[in-house]
């Protein structure tokens, strides 16, 4: 007899992080490499543009984990859209990524009305289209080798 619960719970997410690390290490030779390891932790990898004023422009907030730089979240202020700021911001987070974490690719999630076809321009291909996700909106999954 289970008793079903669904309710937000950080510690039971913790928890089950660590118990799906540890099923998908034992499964996975190469996971299992890693154990131990300081490739096996995920590392925050934050770099910001700030204008003369000190106001933020734009960012990159992403991770590294193993060889994969992943790029959660890329966004410029419009007044400084179509500058180059984002290229900057994203070859920025690709250096530190492959230069200082060992890094050989990258990847990231966006929707057809934000930016495919400016990661395209920055070598990334597609490697993942998925429709409707959400409703009326196309997700496309992109990842580029670096170095």
């Amino acid at each position: 007899m289970f008793r079903i619960e669904a309710e937000v719970d950080r510690d039971r997410r913790d928890l089950l992080r660590s118990r799906l690390r540890d099923t998908n290490t034992a499964a996975s030779p190469v996971l299992a490499a890693l154990r131990g390891t300081p490739a096996e932790r995920e590392y925050p990898l934050h770099v910001w543009a700030l204008d003369a004023a000190g106001d933020l422009a734009g960012g990159l907030v992403g991770h590294t984990w193993t060889t994969w730089l992943h790029v959660t979240y890329l966004w410029v202020d419009a007044a400084h859209r179509g500058t180059g700021l984002g290229a900057r911001l994203l070859a920025r987070a690709e250096h530190i990524a492959t230069t200082g974490r060992g890094c050989t690719a990258s990847r990231v999630e966006t929707w057809d009305f934000q930016a495919p076809d400016f990661y395209r321009k920055q070598g990334y291909e597609v490697a993942c289209v998925i429709p409707d996700y959400p409703p009326g909106i196309t997700e496309y999954t992109l990842t580029k080798r670096l170095g």
